[in-house]
């Protein structure tokens, strides 16, 4: 672990430094991916140059994620933005059309994307993303919203690489050990959603980034229905990763 930690270090001050930015905005949710993200940016730039923006949807976003947010921020001296999006996320809900579930749960996370960049182009701050491996293999993440950052820190490494970096770096226990959630719903868990635990999936993920065939696959002890359900996910969601495309003339 220390060769790939000291290997994003390098490779996140080197970027800041081409792009000719000194600082760096972390939207700061009090789970894994944001906690590993911003300890990797304070590692890299300099806790004077790390901002974090909590961006919580009060009565949805648990009392826990809050406060071991604020910990985070807190325990590395960062300045600290307390934003709740309740009041924009009724703003948003009020149209010539009714959003359904969906809409209304993305705009959530397009919110919050919205705000890192008023933020990121006030003080002239790159927006880190969290987004691991996993899920931008998955699609699993808001195009325009989660997914939207100007560079993705834990990018290329698994979920389950995420938990054995978080360890290595001794982050607090307490939010290692937490279920994994966007928090875009009251209830809702990665796991849930997606059909399996991140151990299972990766297995999966890994497979496939191989080249190794479902029937192949299947042999190493994975059911087929969630191969398949895996496979239809990525296809289904390979465009929020890419450009929007140009119709040629």
């Amino acid at each position: 672990m220390e060769k790939i930690y000291k290997k994003l270090i390098k490779g996140l001050h080197s970027y800041c430094e081409k792009a000719g930015f000194r600082k760096a905005v972390v939207g700061l949710s009090g789970g894994i991916d944001s906690s590993l993200t911003f300890k990797l940016a304070v590692d890299a730039l300099g806790s004077s140059n790390v901002t974090a923006i909590l961006m919580p949807e009060l009565g949805v976003t648990s009392d826990k994620n809050i406060e071991h947010a604020k910990k985070m921020a807190e325990f590395f001296k960062v300045k600290t933005y307390y934003q709740p999006i309740n009041t924009l996320s009724v703003d948003f809900g009020i149209s010539s059309w009714k959003p359904n579930t969906l809409a209304n749960m993305n705009t959530k996370a397009r919110i919050r994307s919205t705000l890192l960049y008023s933020y990121s182009n006030t003080h002239k701050a790159l927006v880190l993303g969290t987004s691991n491996k996993s899920e931008t293999m998955l699609g699993y993440g808001t195009k325009y919203g989660d997914l939207a950052a100007d560079i993705e820190v834990i990018g290329a490494l698994y979920k389950t690489d995420v938990y054995k970096l978080s360890e290595y770096l001794q982050l607090p226990q307490e939010i290692i050990e937490k279920a994994p959630t966007a928090e875009l719903a009251l209830g809702q868990t990665d796991e849930k959603e997606l059909g399996a635990n991140y151990v299972v999936l990766d297995g999966i993920l890994r497979l496939l980034e191989a080249g190794k065939k479902p029937k192949t696959i299947e042999k190493e002890g994975y059911p087929m229905g969630l191969i398949d359900q895996v496979m239809k996910r990525i296809k289904a969601n390979h465009h929020k990763t890419k450009m929007p495309p140009i119709l040629p003339i």
